[in-house]
């Protein structure tokens, strides 16, 4: 982490030396010198930060050393920061002149004339570089090592291992041993090349080598392969020592050869027409070119051959050509007890397992399935008899036993020195969430990002390295029980294991801290450090306020106040206090998690300007907030405000412009905003803008109107964007202007034709284009996932651009009164899923709603692509119909026209349909009975339809029942028709 750290600032003070050599910005006297000394000195630290954090593992005073030159580095990146912030600011041009702005929208001042700015933070710097000095001569006392290959030889020594086992010890797994047993015995698939490869991939402690050493000495291994060979790999991966070792095996003699070529050819002669196994135990290394010649020449194994590989990381079974991936889980509750059981009470009489039974059984639930874990407290279990010794290992954490830090987290470590340096500070700051907690991967990045652990830059670089980092930490198993994306399966949030979260809070114990308000651990008041640098806030008591303690911590950047119980007099009490005190933060989290009004922020405190190195703002949920102060858009840092649910807020301040570092502006939910702030086109670092409201009116005098056309220079915008209003844009121009086609990073887009306004919006109908031009001039980017288009209050429209977007799979409209039909929308390709809601007017739906144009004469010579146009909804799965109050009739046409039996002119209608609901239609009279009859469909849903209830359930049996009667689940009003039925 130190050495991420001091690397971080060096790239901050050549940025401000750049800075400052092209605008111009000079301190005072003396200092430009000081900073050359800051770079000087850390450089030559850095030089000896590899031996240094290597050695803090069992030197207490190396350690020290380090806390001493990490906190130093803190205080002087904050320095900096104030500078760079300085500088920033010097360079934003003014927003609304301050004349025309109300007595009450004036900013709190703050500021202070730039001579003695710059005197102030030019004294910090010559005193901070006092510190760091006298630091830098302290490390000549400890003799480190000078090592420029920063992530070379880190952490404690790997453990070699062999095959040997006792398989007496082991307990459970016989799940996973027979699993490998199947993959190893198993015949090779004739499309595999070369020998197959089973990787078994999982976190250290979890019992990779273990299951190897059972499967290896299984006898149907012996009476199977013809030669078994096990080779520890571990890190380095050194391929003469590799292929010796495999050599020495398959020939029981020691090799003398010096060159590796010489031993590969050995190798190859000796596994020609044999079946062998060969066991690759702790793989680490990445690099596919070490691994390669030594693959190629184990190809000569006869047919049945197997590579069995273990790592840590599925980068490694990747880059191997892994064949077959085994993924080892944690082992069971029952298990681990089990497990426990047999170390902890080896050699006690009846008596003593009955009275610690109890308390061993919580001890064995904080291994959470982790057989290190277990084995490691068992042991140290194992020669304590009273209850009393086992109570204070209950109520400890694991990184205050000197027994488990040595024996536990040791492997931790092996991991945690192989992760490269900016990895290593995002994976320890995890340590910030309470244990258990569900860690929202798009917020861990912002965290991050809040940080400087991505760097900074202007572009979208930054959120890309958050999601590699994050990856990187997934697939080396930091992370665990992932929960995913029903529509990409991309990850959107995990856990940690809690034992690797105790391992990330021993990693940051001096300067991360969670306290609740009660004082009951996850850890106690009393353990409030001047250096704290990040907190989470606990207040489990309804009208516990923010302790009084947390004032003092000046030098927090990270405030995590989790809990939905306090009191709103308070916590809004608490405020101005906790912005005055804490100016160092770069992120803060005051959002109100249940959304309770009552417990919801009323008013945020000017002061809020002092935060300047301010980067998260969280105030998701506070629906009693009104307006936020002009103050804010002093943070000119600031790179994600979360406002969502604050749907009280009236509009956001008229400085907002000024905000140019801006990336991520979630505001769903602000119901109370009728338009957005003038100026909205400068903050062009924007990814996320949630919603967008165009005005209904031109404009007070102060704040203009908000237009569609300032979207035009937000060209980095992705994922969600709801634009609200649209029915107030005058022109198609203006739509064109907003250039959504050129967003490709979009993926969600609402288009709704209303606005948040309670007002009259425009309604000299003459001045407005025709909504039909402006949805056509709307037309999205090419990659497209979802399209929601609600309100629009003129006919039925098929924008052209609709058909043509290859990536669009869900598309909802609604609440679009006075549609008479519905669009053509058969004709999107890569439909996946539709809704339809309150088209009031509706009364039929026809062949209209297919797309699909049926030609007289047209003959099974047709060609392919003729025939490809005659498929309706070719992809459609999900279809919905909901509030469609006067809708009477659904049909298709001729049924026998739309089945397709020989290819020829006939028209196939959702051939992949999966489920089908139909929600408060009254007056629908029955559903097309061909569609009914597919045998895709798994699920049909009638809610509030009293028509088609009675032709599915009349006494029992409707006249429909036949058609719906193969339909696996069907529920009518809520009922399950299907189990009534039976």
């Amino acid at each position: 982490m130190a050495d991420a750290l001091v690397s971080g600032i060096l790239e901050q003070l050549t940025s401000i030396g750049l800075q400052v050599a092209e605008n111009g910005v000079r301190l005072v006297v003396g200092v430009n010198e000081e900073v050359k000394n800051l770079s000087s000195t850390f450089r030559t630290s850095r030089a000896v930060l590899v031996d240094a954090e290597k050695r803090q593992v069992k030197e207490e005073a190396v350690k020290v050393w380090l806390d001493k030159l990490r906190n130093v580095s803190y205080d002087i990146e904050d320095v900096l920061d104030e500078w760079n912030t300085a500088i920033l600011r010097s360079q934003i041009p003014p927003s609304t002149p301050q004349s025309q702005v109300p007595s009450w929208t004036q900013p709190l001042s703050i500021s202070i004339p730039r001579l003695v700015r710059r005197r102030d933070i030019g004294v910090k710097i010559k005193e901070l570089n006092e510190r760091l000095q006298a630091i830098a001569k302290e490390k000549n006392d400890y003799a480190f090592i000078v090592n420029l290959n920063r992530n070379n030889d880190l952490g404690p020594e790997r453990p070699k291992t062999t095959y040997f086992i006792d398989e007496s010890e082991i307990c459970g797994r016989d799940q996973d041993r027979n699993t490998i047993m199947n993959m190893l015995l198993g015949e090779n698939s004739h499309e595999e090349r070369g020998i197959p490869i089973i990787s078994i991939v999982g976190m250290g402690g979890i019992g990779k080598t273990t299951l190897a050493q059972i499967a290896y000495n299984h006898h149907e291994l012996d009476a199977y392969f013809q030669k078994k060979i096990w080779v520890c790999v571990s890190d380095p991966f050194d391929e003469m020592r590799i292929a010796k070792a495999i050599l020495e095996t398959l020939t029981g003699v020691a090799s003398s050869f010096s060159e590796l070529s010489t031993v590969l050819e050995k190798i190859h002669e000796s596994v020609v027409g044999k079946r062998y196994l060969l066991v690759l135990d702790d793989v680490w290394t990445e690099d596919e070119r070490k691994w390669q010649s030594l693959k190629y020449c184990l190809n000569s194994g006869s047919q049945g051959s197997k590579i069995l590989v273990t790592t840590r990381k599925e980068n490694v079974a990747t880059v191997m050509g892994c064949t077959k991936l085994f993924q080892l889980g944690r082992l069971s509750k029952e298990e681990c007890w089990s497990l426990f059981r047999h170390i902890a009470f080896f050699g006690r009489n009846d008596r003593e397992r009955e009275s610690l039974e109890d308390i061993g059984k919580k001890i064995a639930d904080k291994c959470q399935g982790l057989p290190l874990a277990a084995k490691t407290l068992g042991g140290l279990l194992r020669f304590k008899r009273s209850r009393e010794q086992w109570q204070r290992i209950l109520d400890s954490r694991m990184w205050e036993l000197d027994e488990a830090e040595k024996g536990l987290f040791s492997p931790l470590l092996l991991s945690y020195y192989d992760l490269p340096s900016p990895l290593r500070q995002c994976f320890s700051y995890c340590a910030i969430f309470p244990k258990d907690h569900k860690i929202e991967k798009d917020l861990l990045i912002k965290l991050w990002m809040a940080q400087g652990f991505l760097g900074e830059t202007q572009g979208t670089k930054m959120e890309i390295v958050g999601e590699e980092y994050f990856d990187n930490l997934a697939m080396r198993s930091f992370f665990q029980e992932f929960e995913q994306d029903a529509d990409d399966d991309s990850i959107i949030r995990c856990k940690m294991h809690d034992i690797v979260h105790e391992f990330a809070q021993l990693l940051r114990k001096a300067e991360c801290f969670v306290v609740a308000s009660n004082g009951i651990e996850e850890q106690r008041a009393d353990c409030y450090h001047e250096n704290a640098r990040h907190l989470t806030l606990i207040l489990d008591d309804e009208h516990v306020a923010i302790p009084n303690p947390i004032y003092n911590l000046k030098k927090l950047r990270t405030l995590l106040v989790h809990s939905s119980l306090y009191d709103a007099s308070t916590l809004n009490a608490s405020l101005p206090s906790l912005f005055d005190q804490l100016t160092c933060l770069r992120m803060l989290d005051l959002s109100n998690n249940r959304f309770r009004q009552q417990c919801a922020i009323e008013e945020l405190p000017r002061k809020i300007g002092k935060l300047i190195h301010l980067r998260y703002f969280n105030l998701e949920g506070n629906k009693g907030l009104k307006q936020l102060p002009e103050t804010l858009c002093h943070l000119c840092n600031l790179q994600t405000l979360n406002i969502r649910l604050c749907s009280s807020l009236i509009e956001l301040p008229i400085g907002f412009e000024r905000l140019v570092n801006l990336r991520h502006l979630q505001n769903a939910g602000t119901y109370g905003c009728n338009s957005m702030p003038p100026g909205m086109q400068r903050l062009t670092c924007l990814q996320t803008l949630e919603e967008f409201v165009v005005s209904s009116f031109r404009g007070w005098s102060i704040k203009g109107r908000s237009n569609i056309s300032d979207l035009g220079s937000l060209a980095h915008l992705r994922g969600n964007l709801k634009i609200i209003g649209l029915g107030n844009v005058r022109t198609e121009n203006e739509a064109e202007d907003a250039g959504l086609r050129n967003k490709t990073g979009l993926r969600n887009l609402t288009l709704s034709f209303n606005s948040n306004s309670k007002t009259t919006r425009i309604t000299d109908e003459a001045s407005i284009t025709d909504e039909a031009s402006v949805l056509e001039a709307l037309q999205p980017p090419p990659y497209l996932e979802s399209l929601n288009i609600n309100r629009m209050n003129g006919p039925t429209v098929f924008p052209s651009w609709m058909a043509s977007l290859s990536m669009l799979k869900r598309v909802i409209l609604w609440a679009c009164f006075n549609w008479k039909t519905l669009p053509p929308m058969g004709k999107l390709p890569f439909l996946e899923h539709l809704e339809m809601w309150e088209m009031k007017k509706v009364k039929k739906v026809g062949e209209e709603f297919m797309g699909v144009e049926r030609e007289e004469g047209q003959t099974s010579s047709s060609s392919s692509s003729s025939n490809n146009n005659n498929i309706a909804f070719p992809n459609l799965k999900h279809l919905k119909f909901q509030f469609m109050e006067e809708w009477e009739e659904w049909e298709f046409g001729n049924p026998s026209a739309s089945i397709a039996h020989d290819g020829s002119s006939s028209i196939t209608i959702m051939p992949c349909l999966h489920s089908l609901n139909i929600i408060s239609c009254l007056k629908l009279k029955s559903l097309p009975r061909h569609l009914l009859q597919k045998t895709t469909l798994q699920s049909l849903e009638i809610f509030d339809c009293p028509i088609l209830r009675e032709r599915c359930l009349r006494n029992g049996t409707g006249e429909d029942w036949p058609y719906i009667s193969h339909i696996p689940t069907i529920t009518i009003n809520g009922e399950d028709v299907q189990r009534y039925a039976h």
